[in-house]
């Protein structure tokens, strides 16, 4: 899987895809990840992406034109097209039947919010699948697009130790994951369920 992501701030992402197991996915080459900054195609010589809401009101709008530029620019010499996905508040919440769709594309474009969000002809232009990780408010969409980076890439063949911890995981089934228990067998005055202490792997299963 190939990822884009068109941010102000790149360096959010900087632990974030160099540890654990998203990093050892790119770090493998189970996947790849790049960046862009719309700065760098904005049309003045100071950077300014964004400019104030037309009727008013507080906050600043991120422009059509750079974000569009730089969308374009993802794609340009790719032999496959880039499913383009903005990070939205108003988006289709972000549930696991979301992601089992998206981790079906091999080229996948974010682009987070900033402010109070682009203007609103890019996202037309673009066809882009608007995303939202829940009904809250954020400083930007760069945790979001995390969020969901995460996500993606923990499904995909190898990333995970073991191949059935992904089908094993909450939600994979419409259902959440059991309670784990571990050594020693007697902890804080609590002691490990006999089930799991049988050796039945059918009663353990049906546990």
């Amino acid at each position: 899987m190939n990822l884009k992501v068109v941010t102000l701030f790149a360096n959010m992402f900087s632990a974030f895809i160099n540890e654990g197991v998203v990093g050892r996915a790119f770090q493998n080459h189970l996947a790849s990840i790049s960046f862009l900054n719309p700065r760098d195609y904005a049309d003045n010589a100071y950077g300014q992406i964004d400019d104030r809401p037309y009727g008013g009101g507080p906050g600043m709008v991120m422009q059509a034109g750079p974000l569009n530029q730089c969308i374009e620019a993802a794609s340009k010499g790719c032999s496959e097209t880039y499913y383009n996905i903005y990070l939205s508040p108003r988006g289709r919440l972000l549930e696991q039947q979301v992601i089992d769709e998206l981790s079906e594309k091999k080229n996948i474009l974010l682009l987070r919010g900033r402010y109070e969000g682009v203007d609103e002809r890019l996202i037309a232009h673009q066809q882009m699948d608007e995303i939202s990780i829940g009904d809250y408010v954020l400083s930007g969409g760069e945790p979001a697009a995390m969020v969901l980076i995460d996500a993606l890439v923990r499904q995909l063949p190898g990333v995970l130790g073991h191949t059935e911890s992904v089908g094993q995981d909450s939600f994979i089934a419409g259902l959440l994951d059991c309670p784990h228990f571990t050594r020693p067998e007697c902890v804080l005055g609590q002691k490990v369920p006999k089930v799991l202490l049988s050796g039945d792997h059918q009663r353990i299963d049906n546990w």
